[in-house]
């Protein structure tokens, strides 16, 4: 006579055990991704632009009252890309007369989108008063050209652009 095994794996019986295993397994696994992706999401997430919308929200009247004085000014801002061996920017600043405005302090920058850590902020050289010229290598791109013009401590020109480089 033969014998014969069974073919297969054995049935083993599901035990509450069992069940407690795979059940803490399963919801370990889920509560330690999700924790995972919750880290890694507000880590590397700063696209933020303001850090209080409170307090932004205070200042907006005067946000409103900055921008009225820049347009009653009829101020000509131009910025123009170069694209010789490196790309770079020249900024000419005209008044309501087309004559060049002389005395500001330029802050210029590239903005990234989506990323403030991207940021390039220019180096600038003053070509002749009023027209400033970029040293610093410009990455390519989608920008936000911002430019800031301060007379000592008082931003009086400021404007926000999106490039493409």
């Amino acid at each position: 006579m033969s014998t014969t095994a069974p073919i297969g794996r054995l049935s083993r019986p599901i035990t509450g055990r069992t069940v407690l295993i795979y059940f803490v397994s399963f919801f370990g696994i889920i509560f330690a991704m999700n924790f995972y992706m919750v880290r890694v999401a507000i880590s590397s997430f700063s696209g933020v632009e303001t850090e209080s919308a409170y307090k932004a929200g205070l200042t907006f009247k005067n946000d409103v009252a900055a921008a009225q004085a820049q347009d009653a000014r009829h101020w000509s801002v131009e910025a123009s890309l170069q694209r010789r061996d490196a790309p770079s920017l020249i900024v000419t600043a005209r008044d309501a007369q087309g004559q060049t405005l002389t005395g500001l302090a330029p802050e210029i920058r590239l903005a990234h989108p989506t990323d403030k850590r991207r940021d390039v902020p220019l180096e600038l050289v003053e070509l002749t008063p009023g027209q400033f010229k970029s040293l610093t290598p410009m990455p390519e791109g989608q920008w936000d050209l911002v430019i800031d013009l301060k007379r000592e401590t008082e931003t009086v020109f400021r404007s926000k652009s999106r490039i493409s480089l």
